[in-house]
């Protein structure tokens, strides 16, 4: 491993740009992030040359997500303790409403469980590849 020069400094993060999504189907993916869970669409994208889809969401405050499609993506290796991202957590005002709204549209939400840490509310969902999601109460 090689070591930073002595003028070096590490990058000084201001906040998280956006999380990137790959879906398996991408007609399901989009239903599911913009009429589910309510992200506006501020622009898609079809590149032909690449068989794909690009759809930049937006919610909340900073929350960015870009949605993509690509033929035949290799599948998540499992759920949810494979290495790298573990999940996404969203922050929610009222897990309560939040919950009973995903069980409504169908959506199997997790038993709602304590942080012991911090002691807030939060449960898990998925999206329609499996992605772990979180709703963590603030």
């Amino acid at each position: 491993m090689t070591q930073p020069s002595a003028s070096a400094h590490p990058p000084h993060f201001q906040r998280l740009h956006h999380i990137a999504i790959l879906g398996s189907n991408y007609a399901r993916a989009r239903d599911f992030y913009v009429r589910i869970l309510g992200l506006r669409v501020l622009e898609e994208t079809h590149r032909a040359e690449r068989q794909s889809w690009k759809l930049d969401l937006a919610g909340e405050g900073d929350l960015r997500i870009e949605l993509f499609s690509f033929p035949n993506p290799p599948p998540r290796p499992t759920r949810p303790e494979a290495c790298g991202l573990r999940h996404l957590a969203f922050a929610v005002a009222d897990l309560d409403a939040a919950v009973a709204y995903l069980v409504a549209e169908g959506v199997p939400v997790e038993p709602v469980r304590t942080d012991e840490l911090t002691g807030k509310r939060f449960t898990f969902f998925k999206d329609p590849d499996d992605l772990p999601l979180e709703l963590y109460e603030r």
